[in-house]
């Protein structure tokens, strides 16, 4: 892991404190980033939210699809969770905790906000931070490869429906215009950029060259990412002022929605007779979110100052120590699941 990928959480904090005390400082210059805006899209985020983006669907070879059906049931097992478990386990816990029993102790009519940003960092299985934490538990690559190369194919056609069922079983009123737009800014033409560029670069420079345009990259998506939490959290330095118990509360559906995922995908994949090196970045998979497509969904669906957008940086904030955890989980269990 990089520098950056090691303490990311680390970072995202230093952005939580630098956004609150930006926003405190400068609310004209916030103010400003906020107006600069076309149909409902940040244009400042929005460039931002490319540049963290692209640089991770480069990683992904859409040629690895041929590969799906060497590990059909590995696939399968977190086609499953990712599609059908996760999404809605999400909306049921955001529901019974954020509705429900921590209602009382967050700001008032911005429940129904925050689960609906729970639910869009569930209902989009993660692309590129995949790639880490399968290599750290000696995954096989050859599966990992080709299940985010499904899952990203997958998301085109699903991720807009699925946010609009869940939104409306979640009382949160769908603007469809918007969450078109959004599917199509953030992950359409994304990925044609990026398999284009691709494409071009394999043409003219081999593996190397792609692997040295990645490693510039890598570091800008990273800026990028941090900047947009930066802007966030200046948005939304007010409020957690005031509520700094939300960040706390946010997390809690989050980390039991991450290990019981990881659980299901883990068992299932053991009762399924499945390789351990299969089985291992199958429960990584079917936990871990790709937290900047719902970072960008929830600003385009519901504003810089909205509670989802809050959420899904929630889910930012959680994403490294946790899923370090489940990494090792699943390599000290591996005696355990190949005993059967």
């Amino acid at each position: 892991m990089s520098l950056f990928e090691r303490y990311l959480s680390l970072f995202v904090a230093l952005c939580i404190v630098i956004g609150i005390a930006l926003g405190h400082v400068l609310p004209g210059a916030f103010a400003a980033i906020a107006a600069a805006e076309v149909a409902r899209v940040n244009l400042v985020v929005a460039a931002l939210i490319w540049l963290m983006i692209i640089p991770m669907l480069l990683k992904i070879d859409f040629g690895a699809l041929g590969s799906v059906r060497q590990h059909w049931k590995g696939v399968g097992v977190t086609l499953f969770v990712n599609w059908a478990v996760k999404p809605f386990s999400m909306a049921l816990l955001g529901t019974v905790f954020i509705g429900w029993l921590f209602a009382p102790l967050l700001p008032e009519g911005q429940a129904s906000s925050y689960i609906a940003g729970l639910i869009l960092l569930a209902a989009a299985p993660c692309t590129a931070m995949v790639f880490v934490w399968s290599n750290l538990c000696d995954g096989e690559p050859t599966y990992t490869l080709s299940q985010v190369a499904l899952n990203d194919l997958l998301m085109i056609f699903l991720f807009a429906p699925l946010v609009a069922l869940l939104l409306g079983v979640a009382s949160v009123t769908v603007p469809w215009d918007t969450l078109l737009l959004s599917v199509v800014l953030y992950i359409v033409v994304p990925v044609i950029v990026a398999q284009l560029v691709r494409a071009a670069v394999l043409a003219s420079g081999g593996q190397l060259a792609l692997d040295r345009l990645l490693g510039r990259l890598g570091p800008a998506s990273l800026v990028a990412l941090l900047a947009t939490l930066i802007l966030l959290f200046g948005f939304q330095g007010e409020q957690i002022v005031r509520q700094p118990l939300v960040i706390a509360l946010l997390a809690v559906p989050i980390l039991i929605q991450v290990y019981f995922n990881a659980g299901i995908a883990y068992w299932l994949s053991r009762r399924f007779g499945v390789a351990w090196c299969v089985a291992a970045p199958a429960a990584l998979i079917g936990a871990s979110n790709f937290f900047e497509l719902a970072v960008a969904a929830a600003i385009s669906l519901f504003g810089l100052h909205s509670g989802a957008a809050l959420a899904t940086v929630v889910g930012v904030l959680v994403e490294v120590p946790v899923m370090l955890s489940v990494v090792a989980i699943v390599k000290r269990t591996r005696p355990w699941y190949e005993a059967a």
